[in-house]
């Protein structure tokens, strides 16, 4: 059995609206076993003994059928989410600052932040296993060159941002 971490993309903003309660419900529903949410921004830990390639769409086709929107979802083992979290080369206190993590399936968006000119007084980017690590001055996440090309409807189906603070609460 594996503890996994379910990240929900666009769930509570953008007007997708769901209750965490009824979401634990489909993934109950649908077999996973010791489900728990984590705030309210789509965060759900679960058990299974299945492989997350598999538990992906499963849990993609669920979300839909309950709830009627297209669901995308990055299915992480907590130990990659340790892994991740470990990695984060920014300062993780830094006033006046955002530490984010970008989870990704896809080279594409990868490859376009990496060309993106960056201005290092507003936000720097670093690669990681699947992720790019992204830090940001407060007020400026939706106006920066990464937040920009990270809200290109392109994107969608294959990012997910999480704030560090956030993917630390999965791992206590």
């Amino acid at each position: 059995m594996t503890r996994y971490v379910a990240l929900l993309r666009g769930v509570n903003v953008g007007g997708i609206n769901l209750k965490m309660a009824a979401v634990a419900e489909v993934f109950r529903a649908a077999g996973l076993d010791a489900v728990k949410t984590v705030l309210a921004s789509g965060n759900v830990l679960f058990d299974s003994p299945a492989a997350a390639e598999e538990l992906k769409p499963m849990i993609e086709a669920a979300l839909e059928e309950a709830f009627g929107y297209d669901a995308w979802v990055h299915v992480i083992p907590v130990e990659g989410i340790r892994r991740i979290v470990e990695g984060f080369p920014f300062e993780v206190e830094r006033e006046g600052w955002h530490p984010y993590v970008v989870f990704t399936v896809s080279a594409e968006p990868l490859a376009a932040l990496r060309s993106l000119e960056l201005d290092p007084a507003l936000e720097s980017i670093a690669p990681g296993d699947g992720v790019v690590y992204w830090t940001v001055q407060r007020g400026n996440t939706l106006d920066s060159a990464v937040g920009k090309e990270l809200g290109r409807s392109r994107y969608k189906a294959v990012t997910t941002t999480r704030n560090l603070r956030t993917l630390q609460k999965l791992l206590i």
